[in-house]
């Protein structure tokens, strides 16, 4: 494997996308949200009423990036991450946003009430975070914050370094 896989998740609102739309663009890496992944194929299981999404097959989902994986080079983003396995990444960022800036962002999205208290009150408790250090080696996940312009800059550089790297110490 030439280039490294990165996972880029956090709660839906931190800047997962911007962040990994431009990282591709400075990098070379492909970049892959999952959640558009899923609608191009229907990797879905149904449909949750209450929240109004579908609901994704995670195990579809797997089983759709596992050859394309094994190349290198992907940077993928979804707010979920424990159903992706650990061999796949070699590292996980985790983009955590102060409340404010979240509350604003869902509520620009258009997203309703409940489905903003909820996934405000995720950030708050750490959710994604936890997750994800249950999911992968502790050694692996990283958090970032994303609230601002000037986050976004800093995260993108200190990431493509760790791109850098990554590929000298492997190439």
């Amino acid at each position: 494997m030439k280039r490294p896989n990165i996972l880029l998740t956090g709660t839906p609102g931190v800047g997962k996308t911007t962040l990994g739309k431009e990282l591709a663009e400075r990098t070379g890496l492909e970049y892959v949200n999952v959640g558009e992944l899923a609608k191009t194929g229907n990797l879905f299981e149904g449909f949750d009423e209450e929240y109004e999404c579908p609901i994704l097959d995670e195990d579809r989902v797997v089983d759709e990036l596992e050859d394309r994986i094994s190349e290198g080079g992907l940077i993928i983003d979804y707010h979920g991450c424990d159903f992706f396995p650990e061999r796949w990444f070699h590292i996980v960022f985790v983009l955590r946003t102060e409340n404010g800036f979240l509350y604003n962002r869902l509520e620009n999205r258009g997203y309703k009430q409940k489905k903003i208290q909820e996934n405000v009150q995720c950030e708050i408790f750490q959710t994604i975070y936890e997750e994800a250090m249950e999911s992968y080696r502790q050694d692996m996940v990283h958090q970032l914050p994303s609230n601002t312009p000037t986050d976004l800059e800093q995260n993108l550089e200190q990431i493509t370094q760790w791109i850098e790297q990554w590929i000298k110490d492997n190439n």
